[in-house]
């Protein structure tokens, strides 16, 4: 009775690990068996697969460098621009309080912002445990 037992567990493992590896291999056999592929044949058809994985990985690159340059330029044109409005904020004394208000009511409505945020979220988390 225990070898019974012994033996079925053991062939429903084997069935699980065929029908794990059948689930991973798409269904099919390995391919290189499924063509009777030489192991010459089967370096070549590697080193193919190698050779076009570097290719994309190489174009990735070139995709990031070119991002990069890209970027480093607009980073170049905004530097330019913050020159200029400074300059011109230099100039005229008007404009440079203006842009002071401005951006001291920009900083009061997102202070105010975030505090109404917080409350509902706290509201929320109070609402939902209580």
């Amino acid at each position: 009775m225990d070898y019974q037992q012994e033996i079925s567990k053991t062939s429903a493992r084997v069935s699980a690990r065929r029908e794990r590896e059948e689930l991973l291999h798409g269904g099919s056999p390995p391919p290189a068996a499924a063509a009777g592929l030489s192991r010459r044949d089967q370096y070549a058809k590697e080193a193919n697969h190698l050779h076009s994985s570097h290719m994309l990985v190489d174009e990735q690159i070139s995709i990031a460098m070119e991002a990069r340059e890209h970027l480093s330029s607009q980073r170049q044109t905004f530097k330019r621009m913050q020159t200029r409005f400074n300059d011109i904020a230099n100039r005229f004394p008007m404009l440079n309080s203006l842009i002071y208000r401005i951006n001291s009511r920009k900083r009061r409505d997102s202070l105010i912002l975030g505090l109404v945020v917080a409350v509902c979220t706290f509201l929320l988390l109070f609402y939902a445990f209580h």
